[in-house]
């Protein structure tokens, strides 16, 4: 069976490295905010471009700490409006009405998935005060467009980079383009730890600031607290892992790459749609490989008797998800919707082998 992502054998790749490093921590005795995490937030803000990176216990918190920081320092207010795709994993929208923010759902742009930022003007109300764009998939979402919506109607730019570290746009690394920009680490990630963890990076020294109280129970200094904060703190033993794994990121990205380029040149399929995107170019990483056909559910099966396991992502689009349907009652999103039905996840991943992606591709084009 050729498994859709083998976590096991990616970390085994670095086996002996971090089997060295969770020694190191287990000896110190100090496994909560101390030198592992710290060099790790320096080497990640080196690592995308930006001035300050904090760590915190996973991928949502770190969005949910942006928009309340911003609430704190009364850039945003309750009631607010943020514009966000609705293609995407649900965390995206629970991190805006956690804080009782109003989420603006937009459909994406069928070249690319992402939100379709030619839309986004027509959204934009006297209320609207931020644009969450997600990467989704492994692909920046940015433009020069974007930047002037953000300009004209004093918008706060918030990245979901859950799924594209490592991407660039004109040269910036994503996480580095909007005003803030929240990481997850889930394991299953490019640069996964070996449980939750996530990070938020910004260039804004107050915003830093207060999201690092925040996440601290809104202290600064132990037991004075200036803010109803949380409990959002990446341990020392993820700190140690992520810090290993940062250093073949590139790595791992540029063979995820090399795959999506050999499924993009050989499947050809002609039921079977693929990403329109150059290779060539640094601005996806391929977090995710999506096709998409209509006979989706078809094609699993089929593959999962050929020995391929392949995934659904995202099958129940969030303004038909049940925690949100007194939201989105009243919205009617089609092409989310068309998605949901009809987009399968190959295989991708540094670990699979040649004959394996050579195998995968040979049984989509056999699927009639």
């Amino acid at each position: 069976m050729i498994s859709f992502l083998n976590i096991k054998s990616i970390n085994d790749l670095h086996k002996q490295e971090i089997e060295n490093a969770l020694l190191r921590v287990f000896k110190s005795g100090w496994y909560i905010l101390g030198e592992e995490l710290s060099k790790f937030e320096s080497e990640l803000a080196k690592y995308c471009g930006v001035n300050y990176v904090i760590g915190v216990a996973n991928g949502l918190d770190a969005l949910r700490l942006i928009f309340r920081a911003y609430l704190e320092i009364g850039v945003l207010n309750e009631g607010d409006e943020v514009i966000v795709p609705s293609n995407t994993f649900i965390a995206s929208v629970l991190a805006i009405t956690d804080n009782r923010l109003i989420p603006v759902l937009v459909e994406p742009d069928p070249s690319n998935y992402n939100l379709d930022i030619s839309k986004i003007e027509d959204k934009i109300t006297s209320r609207t005060k931020a644009i969450l764009v997600v990467h989704l998939y492994g692909r920046i979402c940015w433009s020069q467009e974007l930047i002037r919506l953000a300009n004209k109607y004093n918008l706060k730019i918030v990245e979901d980079n859950a799924q594209a570290i490592g991407s660039e746009w004109g040269g910036v690394k994503s996480g580095a383009l909007g005003h803030a920009a929240g990481f997850s680490f889930y394991p299953g990630k490019n640069l996964g730890a070996i449980g939750d963890g996530g990070a938020v990076s910004t260039n804004d020294k107050d915003l830093a600031k207060v999201i690092r109280s925040l996440s601290n129970y809104g202290s600064d200094e132990k037991y004075v607290h200036k803010y109803k904060g949380f409990n959002s703190r990446l341990d020392e033993i993820q700190a140690s892992v992520l810090r290993i794994k940062l250093k073949y990121l590139n790595h791992e990205n540029n063979e995820r790459r090399r795959i999506a380029e050999f499924y993009i040149k050989n499947i050809r399929n002609e039921n079977i749609i693929l990403p329109e995107f150059e290779i060539a170019s640094n601005q996806h990483v391929w977090h995710l490989f999506i096709v998409r056909l209509t006979r989706r559910d078809e094609l699993q099966q089929y593959l999962l008797n050929n020995g391929i396991q392949t995934l659904i992502h995202y099958p129940i689009p969030i303004h038909k998800q049940e925690a949100y349907e007194k939201y989105f009652k009243n919205y009617s999103l089609n092409l989310t919707e068309e998605f949901s039905n009809t987009c399968l996840s190959l295989p991708i991943s540094g670990i699979l082998k040649d004959d394996e992606i050579e195998y995968i591709v040979l049984k989509l084009n056999q699927f009639i």
